[in-house]
């Protein structure tokens, strides 16, 4: 019997309140963590990743608000907590690294007494032992000479260094999740490579389950167990991460891909064309329409549901409904739309 799932989002909804009305930046968004997994959710900035972060941990700040859909942790539904257990299940249980560490470390604290108050707070230590364990906890994300860097304040700190203060923080009560929220996209390439490293060793030392948000599929395909494609709002694949890499099968997906480096030098690289539309401004059917090149009749009207592309791997595209392509291939014999196994296709 499968065990359930560490985190399952439900059908998440999350609305920004305009004079136009709620306009959805997360809309009915669906996926599930297991217990010492790592599922990659990677889109476009603008896909509604970091919307999708807050919004489990319940800091969406209005006019945003969580409209539908539930968020079961353990068991619970977090949504329906009141903020007093819910500012325990923060920091404690589900852990959120931000993107940018200077914006979400307090610049007139040190970074010792930052990390003793997540310890102190949730009852992890006493104030008398709190700074031993800050010291600790420095040590354990490889920041050197952890004694005398405690009394730092953020600013003192290179951009690297302040994001292992966060993933000290973010680890310092030994939570079941951690999310983190593009935690490379600051650093340069190197000091990216050593950050990750230390992500996955700590999800591995303390048994973590990881929700990686990011833009990198380079990242994924090193880091993640599972993936979720987002695009406006909306997951269109999931899958195991050698599924999606060797068979994409939403045309959005295949395009990232072939947007990676990593051809022929001089090769020039291949881009999607178009960009994600604005919240409030979505075409009535797939909202990847405009850009697809692999659109067809359905694709305009009607947003498709999840069509199943292999063991574990869903996509929201009409090219993976059996009724659908074959009303296509007899209208149209010639028709220049492709199986989305082909080797053009997937290019």
């Amino acid at each position: 019997m499968t065990p359930d799932p560490l985190l399952r989002v439900d059908r998440l909804t999350t609305v920004f309140d305009t004079a136009r009305g709620a306009l959805p930046a997360v809309d009915a968004v669906s996926f599930e963590i297991r217990a010492g997994e790592t599922l990659g959710l990677v889109g476009e900035s603008g896909s509604g990743k970091s919307v999708t972060a807050l919004s489990i941990m319940r800091l969406v700040q209005p006019p945003g608000r969580i409209a539908t859909g539930r968020v079961i942790f353990k068991g619970r539904d977090l949504l329906t907590l009141g903020e007093r257990e819910m500012q325990r299940v923060r920091g404690a249980e589900i852990s959120l690294i931000f993107q940018e560490p200077m914006t979400a470390l307090n610049p007139v604290f040190r970074i010792g007494d930052q990390i003793a108050e997540t310890l102190v707070v949730h009852g992890r230590a006493t104030k008398r032992d709190a700074r031993a364990k800050a010291i600790d906890l420095l040590r354990s994300v490889r920041i050197p000479h952890p004694e005398s860097r405690v009394a730092d304040y953020p600013h003192q700190l290179s951009g690297g260094m302040r994001q292992r203060v966060m993933i000290a923080i973010a680890l310092s009560c030994q939570p079941s999740l951690v999310i983190a929220d593009e935690p490379t996209t600051a650093l340069d390439v190197t000091i990216q490579a050593e950050i990750l490293d230390l992500l996955r060793e700590m999800k591995s030392a303390l048994g973590l389950s990881l929700l990686l948000i990011t833009h990198d599929f380079g990242v994924v395909a090193e880091t993640a167990d599972r993936v979720a494609v987002m695009y406006a709002g909306r997951i269109v694949e999931t899958g195991p991460v050698r599924a999606i890499f060797r068979s994409p099968a939403h045309p959005y997906t295949r395009g990232l891909l072939a947007s990676m480096p990593g051809g022929r030098p001089g090769e020039r690289l291949r881009a999607i064309e178009g960009s994600v539309p604005l919240i409030g401004e979505l075409p009535p059917g797939c909202a990847f329409t405009p850009r697809c090149p692999n659109r067809f009749e359905p694709c305009p009207t009607a947003p498709p549901p999840d069509y199943p592309a292999g063991i574990g791997h869903e996509a929201k595209c009409y090219l993976h409904d059996p009724h659908m392509t074959a009303l296509q291939s007899a209208a149209h014999p010639q028709s220049a739309v492709r199986s989305p196994q082909s080797p053009d296709a997937a290019r």
